[in-house]
């Protein structure tokens, strides 16, 4: 795979990668996510940033993305199933890509219930380990889901997400196993 993503890079040298979390802001205001960014300046390999975290509405993670790179910051866009279907998931990564993007965390999303607008329809047309599958299909096939070829892939660094404390223990072990057979390059846990 390759990659121009220094996250890949630490990672596949064994290195211990060190990453910070960015939330995008309630609005357009740029500066907040600039101010956040002037503090991991020079601390960090990589800023993770949020996709309407909490399901709240919030600056996208594109663009609070590319606000990163902008600052020479390298951005892990996550990308949440709950809020698109496959057209608008795979249209995503590839703008994300066309702009400079090279990481992404793929998850499901927190359910839109726990969030400021309760009463919005969830999506869910496809999982979280799908959306990591199709990721690395675009990216190793060069093919969108529908099998058409695409005339640049987006070579992301694909991750997925894993929560050690869940319950059932059990189950995490084995969903952490299909997103790595899924195609995930690296996993996130929960704080530890």
């Amino acid at each position: 795979m390759e990659s121009s993503s220094r996250l890949q890079q630490v990672l596949s040298k064994g290195g211990f990668a060190v990453t910070a979390e960015c939330g995008p802001p309630r609005g357009a205001d740029t500066q907040v996510v600039r101010k956040k960014a002037e503090l991991l300046k020079g601390c960090v390999h990589a800023v993770n940033v949020t996709d309407n975290q909490t399901a709240i509405v919030r600056m996208s993670s594109i663009s609070a993305s590319v606000l990163l790179l902008q600052m020479g910051l390298e951005p892990v866009m996550q990308m949440v199933v709950r809020d698109r279907n496959r057209i608008a998931l795979q249209s995503d990564i590839m703008g994300a890509y066309a702009l400079g993007i090279r990481n992404m965390l793929c998850l499901s999303g927190d359910h839109q219930t726990f969030g400021s607008q309760p009463d919005a329809m969830n999506v869910f047309d496809i999982d979280s380990m799908n959306l990591i599958h199709t990721v690395r299909t675009m990216r190793d096939e060069g093919k969108d889901m529908s099998g058409f070829e695409l005339n640049e892939p987006p070579r992301m660094f694909i991750g997925a997400a894993a929560n050690p404390f869940a319950d059932p223990f059990e189950y995490r072990v084995i969903r952490l196993a299909k997103k790595i057979d899924a195609g995930a390059d690296f996993i996130q846990t929960q704080c530890v």
